[in-house]
């Protein structure tokens, strides 16, 4: 980058709406070219400048699973709900994602609401392109 400064700076809305379209356009053409990406919609609740969507992906153990993308303000954040809280050994269960957390790349394990376990993990808007959106899909898939 010729200029550091620059580099800090949150991107424009113009570079969010091109961003935002590379989104849209990668997704589109996943869904005619790849059968694990089986439905794909935006999020009809997201409030007015929202950027947020809903890749539904065929699964192994699941029929299928929810992927969220969101684009903020400087990075794309995705997660999908993996599991419910544990009923018992809590302690135990905690520990071993915590340990899993060390082997996984591009994910990692976080608990929401009621202790619900999701997959979650965000990356640079400036660096999205085809290939890193591939790579998120193909991570969270296999994770």
């Amino acid at each position: 980058v010729d200029d550091p400064a620059a580099a800090l700076r949150p991107p424009t809305a113009d570079e969010l709406d091109a961003v935002e379209t590379l989104i849209e356009a990668w997704l589109h053409r996943t869904l005619d070219e790849n059968p694990l990406l089986v439905a794909v919609e935006r999020d009809a609740d997201a409030g007015p400048g929202d950027r947020r969507w809903f890749a539904r992906l065929a699964g192994e153990e699941k029929d299928t699973f929810t992927l969220r993308l969101t684009l903020r303000q400087r990075m794309l954040h995705y997660e999908t709900y993996l599991m419910p809280g544990p009923e018992e050994n809590h302690a135990r269960f905690f520990e071993y994602l915590l340990a899993r957390n060390r082997q996984l790349v591009g994910v990692s394990f976080c608990l929401g609401e009621e202790d619900a376990v999701f997959l979650v993990g965000a990356v640079p808007a400036a660096t999205l392109d085809d290939r890193e959106l591939d790579r998120i899909l193909g991570t969270v898939w296999a994770s």
